[in-house]
């Protein structure tokens, strides 16, 4: 009986050693043949070196912030120095407590993984990597899945030779994807907690971390998962206490503490400067057209990881965001409650088939209607959409809206809402400082900086007296009277005489050209055009930066010229550069992901005035805002709540001209310091949307206040070095500009100055 119980005791360990063996032997020519690449494909060593994953293209501001990216996955990779140890700590404790003893395969996480899907995967942080750079994701198949950890573990071994364990982790982390367009942890931490990773304190890193087991069942910032992403953050400190990590302690400290965020999200629509990044995206798209790559391939912006360094301030950027939605909200309020009383609102005089004419051609320009016209839809289909209510996130100055609507009625809801812009350049290097190109780019994509053309107004006008002291040394305290003024049929080529109207048809007296452009004066404006001819004028105006079409005409003297904000604000530079144009920049260098410059920029300059007529022409810009209509920036005297943040108090030299076109339909304020030309548009999407009235509806009311309230910022942050001094004296100035004649100063005549145009 001991006989027969010895030899089955045999033929047992027999066969335990003969499937030991023979699985052993197995899965040696699993590893073998996947090494081989019968199984698939393995990277090569080259490969290895340069993992090929989409990195996304950086915005990078002058003082070196991040002001977002284009991506097809939003990553940026980060060096292991630039991660926090809590974080390196609490990645280890919890996804792989053995990183640092193993070679990169631990076989009871891969047996684990093979016979139960859906466990955990790829136990240790190695192979983990290793399936993120490259593997096709994971199979309910069996087969399929001891195939896939096959070459994981071939792969994870060759990435243990090739890297540090340092490396490791930081290449672990630079592919994770946290959802929400979060992907690498440099994108997480921005988008999840405002911060760089190496910012991050424990409790962040513990949240990161908990979302590594799956970022969507554990994302904090997800309501349906927020309690579990608490419950995962707190196994985290867990096992950063089994680990020696924290102290008992400190764990128990920690897992008390309610679950934090600061979810900053990063898209074209999100964040700052988003205006900017699109236009910026126009001018990257086509330098990759004309800037291969050594080999020949073009440089694609979603996924080789350029870095972009542009002029924008993101300090300055914030300032004017800010100022502008401040004021916007605020002369938003007063239109709506205008609005309430006006039977063809928001639209003035015009008549109803007028009125329907404009919202068929807003919904023909619209993505929807587009959208159903390319899938085929007939008229009357799309007719039909238009008119049914759909749901729709609507915007309001407090905040987004869910609602229910038709589309046609949306298109009338957003014609209520005024629009505005805002660009601020530094005249001596061209650089490009801040740009709002509306009030939010996710509902009104249409840039009022480069995009848009509008009529000008008054702003037009220091042109003209630019040019007469350019040519004819005539001095600001040289006067003409005050009188109709009648250029004649025929003359450069007008159809008929032209006898332009001074607001309200104020006339008599003499006035000094320090009066005429302080109180913008269309007569003065007249018969200075007169004496140098239109086509004398167009061109200082296009020799200082206007692109679009100038008309030879007598009318540009009052501004009647559609132009850009940017042209107007990158002309007025010339005025505080003494006369030098340097084209307006926004790229400084571009460079590749290793950080080799590909291309560096520098802004073209030429002489359009003398320094002195350019000086000159500041003097009569600064009487604007002493006695003109720009008066209240110098004033401490509450005027009505419309004009947001008034008294503004200023103390310092200012240069400045306002501009309101006929009927109120555009506002403008464009504002000159030493080192800083500013200039702000505001109206409505249409011409016939505006104020009814002059004192809500002009230049000083509509564009004055954001650009008051954004100077107010930039000088209260003393780094930015916003000069609050006077404008620099030529040595040689021949032109006298120290008038005799007592300047106006009452603030309540510049407040009152309408500079609409009249024909």
């Amino acid at each position: 009986m001991a006989k027969k119980e010895k030899i089955s005791f045999k033929k047992y360990l027999k066969w335990f050693w003969g499937i030991f063996l023979g699985g052993f032997t197995l899965i040696l020519l699993l590893f073998f043949l996947a090494s081989i690449g019968v199984f698939g494909a393995l990277p090569t060593f080259q490969q290895l070196e340069n993992p090929q994953n989409n990195l996304a293209t950086e915005v990078i501001s002058i003082d070196g912030k991040t002001l977002g990216k284009y991506a097809t996955e939003n990553r940026t990779p980060i060096h292991y120095r630039e991660l926090p140890q809590n974080l390196v700590n609490a990645l280890v404790a919890t996804e792989d407590e053995r990183f640092y003893e193993h070679s990169g395969i631990d076989f009871q996480g891969t047996a684990r993984a093979v016979l139960k899907p859906g466990s955990g995967g790829a136990s240790t942080i190695t192979q983990q990597l290793a399936k993120n750079l490259f593997n096709n994701g994971g199979s309910r198949n069996i087969l399929v899945r001891i195939t896939q950890k096959m070459k994981e573990w071939v792969v994870a071994v060759k990435l243990e030779r090739q890297y540090t364990k340092q490396e490791i982790i930081a290449m672990y982390l630079n592919t994770q994807d946290f959802i929400f367009n979060a992907v690498g942890i440099r994108s997480a931490a921005r988008i999840y907690f405002g911060k760089e990773a190496k910012d991050l304190d424990v409790q962040e890193s513990a949240i990161l971390v908990a979302m590594l087991k799956n970022p969507r069942q554990y994302n904090p910032h997800r309501k349906i998962s927020k309690r579990k992403s608490l419950r995962r953050r707190n196994v985290v400190f867990s096992q950063m206490a089994k680990n020696e990590f924290l102290t008992t302690q400190e764990k128990d400290s920690l897992q008390k503490l309610p679950l934090k965020i600061n979810y900053t999200p990063e898209s074209h629509s999100d964040g700052s400067a988003t205006y900017f990044r699109a236009h910026l995206k126009k001018m990257l798209n086509q330098w990759v057209k004309k800037n291969p790559k050594p080999d020949g391939k073009k440089y694609n912006i979603y996924s080789d990881g350029l870095k972009v360094y542009v002029t924008i301030d993101s300090r300055m950027q914030k300032y004017a965001e800010e100022a502008v939605n401040r004021h916007m909200s605020n002369l938003q309020s007063y239109f709506f409650k205008e609005q309430k009383k006006n039977k063809t609102a928001p639209f003035y005089d015009l008549e109803k088939d007028q009125i329907k004419r404009i919202y068929e051609r807003a919904k023909k320009k619209s993505d929807r209607y587009k959208r159903l016209k390319s899938a085929k839809k007939s008229t009357k289909e799309i007719n039909k959409i238009f008119d049914t209510k759909t749901k729709m996130k609507v915007f309001s100055w407090k905040g987004d809206i869910d609602t229910i609507m038709t589309p046609n009625d949306s298109i009338k809801y957003y014609k209520h809402f005024l629009r505005s812009g805002l660009l601020s350049i530094e005249p001596q290097t061209g650089h490009i400082k801040a740009w709002v190109g509306g009030v939010n780019n996710k509902y009104f994509m249409y840039d009022a900086v480069a995009q848009q053309v509008r009529q000008v107004g008054s702003t037009f006008k220091p042109f003209v007296y630019a040019t007469a002291i350019n040519q004819l040394k005539i001095s600001p305290c040289d006067e003409y009277p005050n009188t109709p003024y009648t250029i004649p049929k025929g003359k450069y080529g007008i159809p008929e005489e032209w006898t332009p109207k001074n607001s309200e048809e104020k006339y008599g007296n003499m006035l000094s050209l320090k009066e005429g452009l302080a109180n913008s004066v269309n007569t003065m404006s007249a018969r200075l055009i007169d004496m140098v001819s239109p086509g004398n004028v167009a061109r200082l105006a296009k020799s200082a930066g206007i692109e679009s079409d100038v008309p030879a005409n007598p009318s540009i003297a009052l501004g009647a010229v559609e132009l850009s904000l940017y042209e107007m604000v990158s002309a007025y530079s010339t005025f505080a550069n003494k006369g030098l144009r340097v084209s307006p920049m926004i790229l400084t260098r571009i460079e590749d992901k290793n950080g080799t410059v590909l291309e560096e920029f520098i802004p073209e300059t030429k002489e359009v005035l003398s320094e002195e007529s350019a000086y000159v022409v500041l003097d009569l810009l600064k009487g604007v805002t002493q006695s003109g209509s720009g008066a209240r920036l110098h004033s401490t005297y509450a005027k009505p709540k419309y004009v947001t943040g008034h008294p503004y108090n200023f103390t310092n030299p200012i240069g400045g001209k306002t501009g309101t076109t006929q009927n109120q339909s555009d506002g403008w304020f464009m504002g000159i310091v030493p080192n800083l030309v500013t200039g702000v548009w505001t109206g409505g999407e249409d011409r016939a949307i505006h104020f009814k009235g002059i004192s809500k509806g002009q230049g000083a009311s509509m564009s004055l206040p954001s650009w008051a309230l954004y100077m107010k910022k930039c000088y209260a942050n003393k780094a930015l070095k916003i000069s609050k001094e006077d404008f620099e004296k030529p040595e040689t100035l021949n032109i006298n500009i120290n008038c005799d004649k007592k300047e106006a100063k009452e603030e309540e005549k510049g407040d009152d100055l309408e500079d609409g145009l009249d024909f």
